[in-house]
């Protein structure tokens, strides 16, 4: 998590020479072909009823990063991942089918008031109506990463989704890069952050998932809003105020309740005895 924001902070940078869309465009193609020549995936094993989930969530990774980057550039970086993280909150009280779960959605949204501060009329609606989008993206990625994770196993699912983003947000990123013009620093820099995110951040995370049940991780997933406030603090030198503090909490808060008594079945690694070798990583249940 900690990486994914770095990484998020560090785009600002690349933002400001070739727009939103184009640093999310060139995250993808670097990072794609990094883990293209990492995982060496096999394109023989593809079935026909796998491209529908494939293409999918290669869409909606890429727009969600493209949405993302588009929100950073306007609204602080903790405000704009706090209100992406409204998107996955949602989608997780609606898989609950109780009532009572599409409480965490409206606790988080409460903390997001608390960050935006629409009473000062300063909140930049353009800028929450992108991490809204982006959010949306994020809660569908959640759902065909777990498709996609099912059928391929490690990270080869994901070597194969993100040059699918990169193609699908070509028409968004390229006109941009074009008329950028960057200078090689500032695509060696965007190589960089790719390397960051998605390929080691995105590694760990399979790592982890390798280890722990998926309630657990959701669970620490929660926290990804207070590392976006931590970075943006330190990196860009976004300080919240203490009311945005509080809404930070309460998105938290809210993140963390909902993963009780959520669970999903094991596929068997979660009762491995520590001594064997692992099996296939499980798939990630949220990223950028």
């Amino acid at each position: 998590m900690l990486l994914i924001q770095v990484s998020n902070a560090l785009s600002v940078t690349v933002i400001e020479q070739v727009g939103p869309g184009g640093t999310a465009w060139l995250r993808m193609c670097f990072g794609g072909l990094m883990l293209l020549l990492i995982a060496r995936p096999s394109f023989r094993s593809i079935r026909a009823k796998d491209v529908p989930a494939l293409l999918l969530l290669g869409l909606v990774t890429g727009f969600m990063t493209t949405f993302f980057l588009a929100a950073v550039e306007r609204i602080p970086l903790g405000t704009a991942v706090a209100v992406e993280f409204l998107g996955p909150l949602t989608v997780a009280g609606i898989a609950g089918r109780r009532l009572r779960a599409l409480a965490w959605p409206v606790l988080a949204l409460a903390g997001v008031v608390l960050l935006t501060e629409p009473w000062h009329g300063e909140i930049d609606l353009v800028g929450v109506g992108f991490a809204l989008l982006a959010g949306a993206c994020w809660g569908l990625y959640n759902v065909f990463t777990q498709l996609v994770g099912d059928r391929f196993s490690g990270i080869s699912g994901l070597a194969l989704a993100i040059p699918v983003a990169a193609l699908f947000t070509t028409a968004v990123g390229l006109p941009q890069v074009i008329s950028g013009n960057p200078a090689w620093w500032v695509l060696l820099l965007a190589a960089g952050i790719a390397l960051i995110t998605p390929v080691i951040s995105f590694g760990l995370e399979m790592l982890a998932l390798r280890r722990m049940t998926h309630t657990a991780f959701g669970t620490l997933l929660a926290i990804e809003p207070a590392f976006g406030v931590l970075i943006g603090l330190l990196v860009l030198s976004q300080s919240p105020s203490t009311l945005q503090i509080v809404g930070i909490a309460l998105v938290v808060l809210a993140g963390t309740a909902a993963q009780r008594g959520s669970s999903r079945k094991p596929s068997g690694l979660e009762e491995l005895d520590p001594g064997e070798p692992l099996g296939p990583a499980q798939p990630v249940p949220a990223d950028r």
